[in-house]
């Protein structure tokens, strides 16, 4: 069985020096302009590889993040940071967007990539689905439970990486838009600004019973006690959250979970210290999740880590020692020589002290003195003496140059940068759209009680889940696309995949794909894409096109001039672009229930209210093992027809009456203005 490894998160150097002393096996840190902690410090391409040598020198891998999704003027930038990381020789790049990816592989292609978390993998489907794309690795979802892990890990084919410590968002991961459309600072981006801890009053409908704050703040997740069992059933990497913290925080982690990983018992109260929000929760790992995951840093919490740095500073006082050497030193009458090797690289050290006839073997002592390698990256397994014509005495002084002399060769030449190969890829010039003369509309209900009789009229199709197949009548089904639910906890990927096969004949017109599993799902099918793929450029939208989509939607994220630079082909055919042009902007999707802190589910209708500090209410709907959060205002862009160069708008119905959905389809149809309070999103704003 192989060690899970301990991967660590570094966002300055400071941090990057307590990772690998505490005795990180891997670290990972973020690529300036391109990773979702722009907050912390990242690294540029020299500073980079100076943390790769650091690392390398010590035998500890480098994981570069560049996990955001990239808007089209900036893929040359990305180009160039594939580039320097290639030359830098990192181990792996870990990616959300697939522009990332598909760079990686046209420039470096054996450089690894690894799918993050802002991917939303949490099922069998969508990490096959990274295998079949070139992925190495799938860092999956944090809501899974251990069994739900275990299933992905014994069956995808590729390495898993499990977050086991640090900060827990409440929407999955590459599905939350709150900061984005809140405040123009986008999670996706890495700006996020953590609306999330701020306090939401939960009032559950219809009774309006108000219940406590803060009912979107997590506590931090913490299974460093069931690393032993992460090892056992296969995940290859332990990840710590946390590029934002300090080096005392990650030091305290990494310091557990190498106990953890051994089935050790390690100081808990120390690793609380270090940063907690009141406690931690193993809630989704346990499959125990309700109102005990919640909580928030106090001031308590904060008082009890500044009087815990001292104690956490002395675990990265000291490096430590982790390379094993074999170590040579051979004396003869003109002096001495000693040899060290790691296995593959081989440094020397030559005395020049006269050696002195010894009255007794020295051996003992020699050993003993080349085997104090405390503070360096090193620790001596094997020892050989060598005399010719001895015995001899040697000063322990000299000894102890010979080693050091030697073991900073060895570090040097450890240092050595390996650059991955790289291809000379020119990027095409951006497209540029001009508005297209017949754009259409399509209608995208929750439910089929949603949907007015008149609703084909001047509409190119209706979108409906999966679920709501059955309803929906044979003359209709040619026009009408079934939406495939975004995120599949559980049982629902079966589920989901059985409905599709039931489907798949019935003369329906394709499938709604949100998530990277239902290209598996439905290969071979027709499908559209929905905003969950987080299309945000060209580049990826080709490359869904590629895998077959027929129509891509772009996230209601960009910005209207970067919307017009995406214009994918298909057997030399435009592949339409879409953009939601009235709806209630879902804004998370979480597997945890804000409304779990006031009642349980058998005393809950599945709706409820969250009310911010502002007297803003934002509606919540649950449904299919998830909540959904949604915008109390919402988009409108029906009486600006020709504002976006897209082919198709979508008219996204989820709170709506039957009524209300006929009146907002004909003040689309009519190009009217909207009534009552409504945004613009983020189509003329932009995001951070």
């Amino acid at each position: 069985m192989s060690k899970i490894e301990i991967l660590a998160p570094v966002g300055s150097e400071e941090m990057l020096r307590a990772a690998v002393f505490s005795g990180a096996d891997a670290v990972y840190l973020g690529f300036s302009g391109f990773n979702a902690r722009t907050g912390a410090g990242n690294f540029d391409a020299d500073s980079l590889k100076e943390a790769v040598r650091f690392c390398h020198a010590r035998g500890v891998a480098v994981h570069v993040a560049l996990n955001t999704t990239v808007y089209g003027g900036e893929l040359a930038g990305l180009a160039d940071a594939v580039r320097a990381v290639a030359a830098s020789g990192a181990d792996a790049v870990i990616c959300q967007d697939l522009a990332v990816a598909k760079l990686i592989g046209d420039i470096a292609p054996q450089l690894p990539r690894h799918g993050s978390t802002q991917m939303s993998v949490h099922t069998l489907q969508g990490a096959l689905e990274l295998k079949e794309l070139g992925f190495a690795r799938v860092v999956l979802a944090r809501e899974l439970s251990l069994p739900e892990v275990e299933h992905i890990t014994r069956h995808c084919g590729i390495e898993t990486e499990c977050f086991v410590h640090g900060a827990l968002c409440m929407c999955v991961s590459g599905q939350c838009y709150m900061s984005a459309f809140l405040g123009g600072r986008s999670g996706n981006r890495g700006s996020c600004a953590g609306p999330c801890r701020l306090p939401f009053e939960a009032n559950a409908l219809p009774e309006g019973k108000p219940g406590r704050l803060h009912h979107l703040s997590l506590k931090d997740n913490s299974v460093i006690d069931k690393l032993d069992k992460l090892q056992a059933i296969g995940v290859a990497s332990a990840k710590i959250e946390g590029r934002l913290r300090t080096p005392e925080y990650v030091a305290a982690a990494v310091s557990a979970c190498l106990a953890g990983r051994e089935g050790r018992a390690y100081d808990r109260d120390l690793l609380k210290n270090a940063f907690s929000r009141s406690g931690f929760t193993s809630g989704y790992l346990d499959g125990k999740i309700d109102g005990t995951m919640f909580g928030v840093r106090s001031e308590a919490d904060a008082e009890l880590t500044r009087k815990t740095l001292p104690a956490l500073r002395e675990l990265y006082r000291r490096e430590r020692s982790r390379v094993p050497v074999e170590m040579k030193i051979e004396i003869e009458e003109g002096g001495e020589k000693l040899t060290v090797t790691d296995g593959t690289n081989k440094a020397f050290a030559y005395g020049d002290a006269e050696p002195q006839p010894a009255r007794t073997d020295p051996t003992e002592s020699l050993s003993r003195s080349l085997s104090k390698t405390g503070g360096t990256p090193f620790s001596a397994e094997k020892i050989d003496v060598e005399m010719d014509g001895g015995p001899w005495f040697v000063p322990g002084s000299a000894v102890n140059e010979l080693r050091r002399e030697a073991l900073d060769a060895l570090l040097k030449k450890r240092e050595t940068l390996r650059p991955w190969p790289v291809n000379e890829v020119e990027l095409p010039p951006l497209p540029l759209r001009t508005l297209p003369p017949h754009r259409t509309l399509r209608a995208r209900f929750e439910r089929w009680e949603q949907v007015p009789e008149q609703a084909l009229s001047g509409v190119e199709y209706l979108i409906l889940p999966i679920a709501q197949a059955d309803r929906v009548p044979r003359e209709w089904r040619e026009k009408t696309l079934l939406e495939l639910p975004r995120v599949m906890f559980g049982a629902l990927e079966e589920d989901t995949a059985r409905r599709i096969a039931a489907t798949q004949d019935a003369g329906f017109a394709g499938y709604e794909v949100s998530n990277i599993a239902h290209l598996r799902l439905c290969r071979g099918l027709p499908m559209t894409g929905g905003f969950g793929l987080n299309v945000t450029n060209d580049l990826a939208a080709q490359y869904y096109a590629d895998l077959g989509l027929s129509s891509v939607l772009i996230l209601p994220e960009v910005k209207d001039s970067d919307i017009s630079t995406i214009a994918p082909t298909r057997d030399g055919k435009p592949v339409p672009t879409g953009v939601i042009t009235y709806g209630h902007m879902p804004l998370m999707v979480t597997r945890a229930c804000p409304l779990q802190n006031i009642h349980d589910c058998a005393h809950c209708d599945k709706t409820g209210l969250l009310t911010d500090r502002k007297a803003k209410k934002f509606p919540v709907r649950c449904g299919l093992g998830v909540r959904t959060i949604y915008n109390p205002v919402p988009i409108y862009m029906g009486d600006k027809p020709g504002a976006l160069t897209v082919d198709y708008g979508v008219a996204y119905f989820t709170l709506e009456s039957r009524e209300e959905a006929a009146a907002i389809l004909d003040s689309i149809r009519q190009h009217a203005p909207f009534e009552g309070e409504f945004t613009r999103g983020l189509y003329f704003k932009g995001t951070n």
